[in-house]
């Protein structure tokens, strides 16, 4: 998993080295998840966004997962990745609005009873939401945004929900 992360960041760093004006933002958000985030404008009103770092940190980091067969106790690695649609808030220049949908792939240790205290690794894999407010400051390339949305596990466990908000600050190239 470790080796895939450093690929997938790897390719998008030289991606976005090349990228042209105005196309691309890159920058960090803390929260559910916490990491690298990349985003790719296709127009005025679509984009991708990537995020890739750590999950389970904040909400949920000592959180029953399987009902009462086991839990987690630390954060693991996530790629987060929305197809996103944005619009300007009341006409405003500065302040936007986005939401979109998209996946979620998590790898995370679980605890359960079964296993006395040892730990299983689980790579999950989920759909999610997305929701936020982008504020780009004046004269500057620099935006900082605020986000929610939640993240629906469908394997290993079914219907799993977890709430993603976060917070953070973007260099648009």
């Amino acid at each position: 998993m470790k080796k895939i992360l450093f690929t997938i960041i790897g390719l998008l760093s030289l991606h976005v080295a090349f990228a042209q004006n105005s196309n691309w933002a890159v920058g960090f958000k803390a929260g559910e998840p916490t990491g690298v985030n990349i985003r790719k404008y296709f127009n005025n009103i679509q984009a991708i966004d990537v995020t890739i770092g750590t999950y389970g940190g904040v909400l949920a980091k000592n959180r029953k997962y399987r009902g009462e067969d086991g839990d987690y106790r630390n954060t693991g690695l996530s790629v987060q990745v929305h197809y996103l649609w944005h619009t300007p808030f009341f006409n405003s220049e500065a302040l936007h609005i986005y939401y979109g949908l998209g996946g979620q792939v998590n790898s995370r240790r679980s605890y359960p009873s079964r296993l006395n205290g040892d730990y299983e690794k689980n790579i999950s894999l989920g759909g999610s939401a997305l929701g936020g407010f982008e504020y780009f400051l004046p004269d500057n390339r620099i935006s900082v945004f605020l986000e929610g949305g939640t993240y629906l596990e469908l394997l290993p466990r079914p219907f799993y929900l977890s709430p993603n908000i976060s917070g953070g600050i973007r260099f648009n190239l």
